[in-house]
């Protein structure tokens, strides 16, 4: 089954030339299906970029999936056209009244800011404030997650002596969860940032569980104990060559950045890197759909 997006989001025919599944809104209309609604807050600078990985691991479902884009109105990217954000995407003031079968809260090139002074972070707690009552199931990724459990649960991150950038093997804490059904014992998953939460403060927490973890990356994936909410710390979704175009985009300002760890062979840099986390990254977003949105939303969506 597909991904239902605008008839002319740019991640279409992206999506299409690699023979992913996707329903325009026409044919949509004509089903007699109530599809999942799911929400992603993008808080990314590119953002045609992030809007085209996660739908990329959204499509590959049985599950028909009404997909809307969601930016903050008390700050506008930079790096988006205008057109683009004006066409695409819709505010919190034209949402909040409406319940969602699953949202997704991405990451942002913040961490290294407290969180009170990202210049959305009050927008952002509302937001948050508003998936306790009106979203069934709520992903955070990378900075999402360290935000949603400082906003949720009070947990601190913390600042790490340099940036973690790289591919990262990561063990299975609970092979019984279904987030990580059919998961090898071991996974690789990229990693690119500059903070990080620790295991004993999730620990401490008794509404968390600790499902998946890192001898080099740390905490990998948490979640609420009534899977309502999901904290993961890496990128699943990234492409094959996120991590060199961001060691080249630092090379060129000048920046002090190591290579990308496990990612280039034999750490170098002119040579195409080898993606070992593609299929850990699909199963990851077919099984938060399939088991903690589908299995358990309500049909009648308005009483979530």
């Amino acid at each position: 089954m597909p991904i239902r997006i605008p008839d002319s989001l740019p991640a279409r025919a992206v999506l299409e030339g690699e023979n992913i599944f996707v329903m325009t809104e026409h044919r949509a209309m004509h089903q007699d299906i109530r599809p999942l609604n799911v929400l992603i807050l993008n808080l990314m600078p590119t953002k045609i970029v992030t809007e085209t990985q996660i739908l990329r691991k959204l499509s590959n479902t049985p599950l028909q999936i009404q997909v809307e884009l969601l930016q903050t109105s008390s700050y506008v990217s930079r790096h988006t056209d205008e057109s683009h954000l004006d066409s695409f995407y819709t505010t919190f003031d034209k949402v909040k009244d409406r319940k969602f079968d699953g949202m997704i809260i991405t990451g942002a090139p913040v961490e290294n800011m407290d969180f009170d002074q990202v210049d959305y972070w009050p927008e952002l707690c509302e937001i948050m404030e508003w998936t306790k009552t009106h979203v069934h199931s709520t992903l955070h990724i990378c900075w999402g997650a360290q935000a949603g459990l400082y906003y949720h649960h009070g947990i601190q991150k913390r600042s790490l002596p340099q940036k973690l950038f790289g591919v990262y093997e990561h063990r299975v804490l609970k092979p019984s969860s279904p987030l990580f059904r059919g998961f090898d014992d071991v996974f690789f998953a990229p990693n690119s940032r500059y903070t990080e939460v620790w295991a004993k403060d999730i620990l401490a927490r008794p509404e968390l569980e600790l499902i998946a973890d890192s001898d080099e990356a740390g905490v990998f994936a948490v979640k609420t104990q009534d899977s309502r909410f999901f904290y993961v710390m890496g990128h699943l979704e990234y492409d094959s060559d996120t991590l060199a175009r961001e060691y080249q985009r630092d090379v060129d300002k000048g920046l002090d950045i190591a290579v990308p760890a496990h990612y280039f062979p034999n750490d170098d840099p002119s040579r195409k890197p080898v993606v070992r986390w593609r299929s850990a990254g699909q199963l990851f977003y077919t099984n938060w759909l399939n088991y903690y949105v589908y299995q358990t939303t309500p049909y009648d969506i308005g009483s979530i």
